[in-house]
């Protein structure tokens, strides 16, 4: 068992303010060291085996990390694990449990706040490059996510487990009553998506702070980030086994982690699809303890303009909450609701903007759109134009071109749509194409009812409007459409300690990311009384004659 010295004093860690985000400008030093480690990076194919119990772990059975910008060109080749290696990381995420659980908060604290130092330090351009990469974003979007939020997830989360340490109940004259914040009994299966870097590490890290032990089994699409993410906590410090990083065919792993009597807890960012499958395979098993189910899911995003609005602050929110990253957002704005009064000045703005958009490789810092994130979402979002092109009720106002020849392109695509119950209005696509229908100004409250019963999802959503009194009721009606709803601003950018991410409806849990409820969910609270002066004889007071 670990053995620690005694901390005599109230210890308080640096207070989180969030990370300051680089501009990248031509001639700036920032530039400059992310082109130098591209240039580095890409040339030579790495080899990116699991980490188990600490050890790299090669199986040999491969599978390569591509860009999705230049699908020829291979980053790595990943070595993937069989159910003998998810029992294995499962083993070691057991055997570092007791040591790891008892450690102080101080000491797991440390850890992940050299994390955020080496990150935004030396680690900055080695994550930016890698998603980039791997991920084709382009430079201003992997410097918000891979850099400035995932530091900020784990200093803020340092804070954030403070305060809840520090809620403990009333003790009276001679009793003391206090909480004891426990970590889950058994290991946490942390699943990531491949669209934000930050997430990758903020889902198996979030647990591991709180004291749990986490088997991490990242998408398939982002191994190359995933394998630098590990390699820097190593370096921070991380104990071997309390984070072991697994690759594999999803069914295979979560197969394997969700027949575990020993599952404690499920940290879920991904389609609803799966995260649904994954909710009837836990409640139909039982566990030592019932597993904590935390999921981010899917969203069509809503953007609705009153009449009120500015066009031109309109026109820009849905070419940055729709398009950039080329809409692989789950916050992304998806579907708007234009006003018939503005649509002829703001169809024309678009369609101006959008054939402006430089779409190529990423590592071209002139472009704002790369590629989407492999062959299947090409073909999803190629097949979605063509259709939109053969409906009567649909109509390709802007973009609609693709391209596969080099990387997995698709153009930045606007439709108008008369159907409110069309596809187009309902399924999330996570691409870029945005969906837009236009609304007679006299009705505003009946399109507001309209976008709360039109989709499954309840993630993000934005209203643009001057009067109050339209921002007022949109903020009322739309009040369970959106975990996380914006005024005057695009439905997209959620910062960690501003804005507490997640939704509910179809778009999962709410546990908000970036927030103190996300961590108290990695908790198991224990009420400890001690009574100073206990009673030694049973009778009570009204028990006397008179």
């Amino acid at each position: 068992m670990n053995q620690q010295l005694a901390d005599n004093g109230e210890l308080r860690p640096p207070k989180p303010r969030n990370e300051a985000v680089l501009e990248y400008a031509p001639g700036s030093p920032e530039r400059a060291a992310l082109k130098a480690t591209l240039a580095r990076m890409s040339k030579d194919a790495i080899e990116l085996p699991m980490v188990i119990d600490g050890k790299n772990i090669c199986t040999g059975h491969l599978e390569a990390a591509r860009v999705p910008h230049n699908h020829h060109y291979v980053l790595g080749h990943a070595h993937l694990a069989g159910p003998a290696e998810v029992s294995a990381a499962i083993a070691a995420a057991a055997n570092a449990w007791p040591d790891w659980s008892r450690r102080s908060w101080r000491e797991r604290a440390a850890i992940f706040l050299k994390a955020a130092d080496l990150l935004a330090g030396t680690w900055r351009q080695v994550l930016n490059a890698a998603t980039m990469l791997g991920q084709s974003k382009t430079a201003h979007q992997a410097e918000i996510d891979a850099a400035a939020e995932l530091i900020d997830f784990w200093r803020f989360n340092v804070d954030f487990m403070l305060r809840i340490y520090g809620e403990q109940p009333l003790s009276l004259p001679g009793i003391w009553n206090r909480v004891d914040y426990r970590p889950l009994e058994g290991f946490v299966f942390a699943v990531t998506p491949f669209n934000f870097t930050s997430i990758a590490g903020n889902l198996p890290t979030a647990p591991a702070l709180m004291g749990n032990t986490v088997v991490w089994k990242p998408a398939a699409a982002a191994k190359y980030s995933a394998h630098f993410i590990l390699q820097l906590l190593k370096a921070a410090g991380l104990p071997d086994g309390v984070i072991n990083l697994v690759y594999g065919d999803p069914k295979v792993v979560s197969n394997v982690a969700l027949s575990s009597s020993s599952l404690a807890g499920v940290h879920f960012t991904g389609s609803t699809t799966v995260f649904n499958t994954l909710l009837r395979t836990v409640s139909a098993r039982t566990y030592r303890s019932y597993p904590r189910i935390v999921g981010e899911t899917g969203g069509k995003n809503f953007v609705i303009a009153h009449s009120s609005a500015s066009v031109d602050a309109f026109a820009t929110a849905i070419i940055r909450g729709g398009y950039e990253y080329q809409g692989q957002k789950c916050s992304a704005a998806s579907r708007i609701y234009v006003p018939e009064s503005f649509w002829p000045a703001l169809r024309e703005r678009l369609c101006d903007e959008i054939a402006s958009i430089r779409v190529g490789d990423v590592w071209d810092f002139r472009n704002f759109m790369g590629a989407v994130i492999n062959e299947a979402a090409w073909r999803k979002h190629d097949a979605a134009i063509v259709e939109a092109r053969q409906q009567n009720d649909v109509e390709v106002i802007a973009g609609g071109r693709t391209n596969m020849s080099d990387g997995f392109f698709v153009y930045p695509t606007l439709i108008r749509v008369s159907n409110l119950s069309s596809r187009f209005m309902t399924e999330e696509f996570f691409g870029p194409i945005v969906s837009a229908y236009v609304y007679r100004d006299d009705r505003f409250e009946e399109m507001l009812r309209t976008i709360n019963e039109t989709s499954q999802y309840g993630l993000t959503g934005s209203l643009f409007a001057r009067e109050r009194g339209a921002i007022a009721k949109a903020t009322d009606i739309l009040r369970h459409a959106a975990g996380n709803f914006y005024v005057n601003d695009k439905p997209t950018g959620a910062v960690v300690g501003q804005q507490p991410f997640g939704g509910a409806r179809a778009s999962g849990t709410n546990d908000k990311s970036g927030s103190i409820w996300n961590l108290m969910r990695w908790v198991s609270p224990r009420a400890i009384k001690e009574t100073f002066n206990p009673p030694v004889r049973f009778p009570y007071a009204y028990m006397g004659e008179g």
